[in-house]
């Protein structure tokens, strides 16, 4: 999985507990390495919360699930006041049974950073030790391994988060860069001690959806450039397929004022203003719906984009462990903010937006290669002898049929769990890692657009595309050389991905 997070070394500090976070903030912060504090008000809010658990404790024998009662299923049976430590440090080994790969170090650090600004906010009653060793984590960028298998999407993405949460007690593994040091060995390079976990620290930590909802926010930050970078590569496949801009019209656009449409319309009147390729009279009325309707489908997907952000944005600023403790209304409540119904449909909802981004850009890639508009068969001086470009089309269309797969959505899942306790859960989990995997495949059928587009581009010379255009093409030929004749076309694949992962431009002004 790639890295979508370059890193410039900085010393600016995010104060946790006085600035809200925002998508631009958490890139910043991670990009630029920010390190992280906790306001002096964030601070109290932990300290009071501790103190108030601490003496209803002392002054009770109320029951209070998961702070002295069993967890799940075993939530009657009560745990005497002297074990109430031990049953936090055993729920962090019970619980941590992930499998499957190892989460990337960009979602481990965002897991860091969620799961520190949902304790801050003074509802989780924790200590304030837990939670500034869980910020010297972050700030040393000491990665706890986690795995990307083992949630359910409810009671918290618990198996995830135990993985994240076992150096705090000296357990686990860290990833230090690059290399894995038992976390024993980490802490003690440190001068660190364990955490000796309280009363309610075990649940807090591990009940939440850090793990959903960093992979939400990492899968944002890359749909975010792969809409970008559809568009402009939509915009030379136009001039390639020697298609129209009337339907990029503002006033047809103004009739159905969908904000990713507009958005998209007017992205590629931008990108194409200046083309003598544009410009010249159309034999053709109309194009096919793969270039008439890009800011309709572009558009659409924009538009989901904007909605997934909303509801990660409010996650990023919420509580989401279990049970809740409020100082001030003399309450501890147990319920259900750990559930992720929310961020499950709402990344269920990315994938299928994703996904057809990548299932019209292979169609305009499939017109490309089709032998029309004065274009030589599969893009090649000599067909027939040369197969050119025919071969990555079917590279993309099997990639686009396994989105295809992978956008079943997994919110319509649920699965009984804890013998019945836990018996309705979001499956968020698995909606926010496959729809990582969407989007690296869309990049890869974005990428196989570019090759082609590219390609198809030199046979309109010696007419000239915009400037931004010309731009993106004398950048890619950098990286990848005109098709003369049959080669290795898997070295040009690898290279057009390298490329539009990299890629930097600058809009033109007309």
């Amino acid at each position: 999985m790639p890295a979508v997070l370059d890193r410039v070394i900085k010393t600016s500090v995010h104060e946790i507990g006085s600035t809200e976070l925002t998508l631009e903030r958490i890139k910043t912060i991670v990009q630029e390495r920010w390190q992280l504090a906790l306001a002096p008000v964030a601070k109290a809010r932990i300290r009071e919360c501790r103190a108030y658990l601490d003496q209803k404790l002392a002054s009770s024998e109320q029951l209070f699930y998961g702070i002295n009662t069993g967890f799940g299923y075993l939530q009657n049976v009560r745990i005497n006041r002297a074990e109430t430590n031990d049953l936090q440090y055993n729920l962090l080994q019970s619980h941590a049974c992930g499998l499957g790969e190892e989460v990337p170090a960009d979602i481990v650090r965002l897991m860091l950073l969620f799961k520190i600004e949902s304790l801050a906010q003074g509802y989780s009653a924790v200590q304030l030790g837990t939670v500034e060793r869980l910020i010297d984590f972050f700030n040393h960028d000491l990665l706890p391994v986690v795995y990307s298998q083992g949630s359910l999407g409810a009671s918290g993405d618990l198996a995830p988060l135990s993985h994240l949460s076992l150096p705090l007690i000296g357990l686990g593994i860290i990833t230090v860069k690059g290399k894995k040091v038992p976390a024993a060995q980490v802490l003690a390079q440190h001068d660190w001690h364990p955490i000796q976990l309280q009363a309610k620290e075990g649940i807090a930590l591990i009940n939440g959806t850090q793990f959903m909802l960093a992979y939400g926010f990492y899968n944002l930050i890359r749909a975010e450039r792969a809409l970008e970078l559809a568009d402009l590569i939509a915009a030379m496949s136009i001039d390639a397929f020697d298609g129209s801009l009337q339907p990029f019209h503002e006033r047809l656009h103004q009739i159905r004022p969908h904000p990713g449409q507009i958005d998209t319309a007017s992205k590629i009147r931008q990108y194409l203003s200046g083309s003598s390729i544009a410009e010249k009279t159309k034999e053709q009325v109309q194009d096919p719906y793969s270039f008439r309707c890009i800011p309709q489908v572009h558009g659409a997907s924009k538009d989901v984009f904007a909605d997934t952000l909303a509801v990660m944005t409010r996650e990023a600023n919420a509580v989401t462990d279990n049970p809740n403790v409020f100082p001030d209304d003399d309450l501890i409540l147990s319920g259900g903010n750990f559930h992720g119904q929310p961020l499950a449909m709402a990344l269920d909802f990315l994938s299928i937006a994703m996904a057809e981004i990548g299932s019209i850009s292979e169609r305009r890639t499939y017109q490309l290669l089709s032998g029309q508009r004065g274009l030589p068969l599969f893009l090649i001086k000599n067909p027939g002898l040369h197969s050119g470009l025919m071969i990555p089309q079917y590279t993309a269309a099997g990639i686009v049929s396994e989105n295809k797969q992978l956008c079943t959505p997994a919110s319509v899942d649920s699965i009984v769990s804890s013998n019945g306790q836990e018996d309705h859960v979001s499956m968020g989990a698995n909606a926010a890692v496959k729809c990582a995997r969407v989007l690296d495949n869309v990049y890869k059928v974005l990428a196989i657009e570019l090759l082609t587009a590219a390609q198809a581009l030199e046979f309109r010379r010696p007419l000239s595309s915009s400037a931004q255009v010309e731009d993106l093409h004398r950048a890619f030929r950098k990286f990848v050389s005109f098709n003369e004749a049959d080669r290795v076309l898997a070295d040009d694949l690898q290279l057009s991905i390298s490329f539009i992962n990299r890629y930097k431009w600058t809009t033109h002004v007309a």
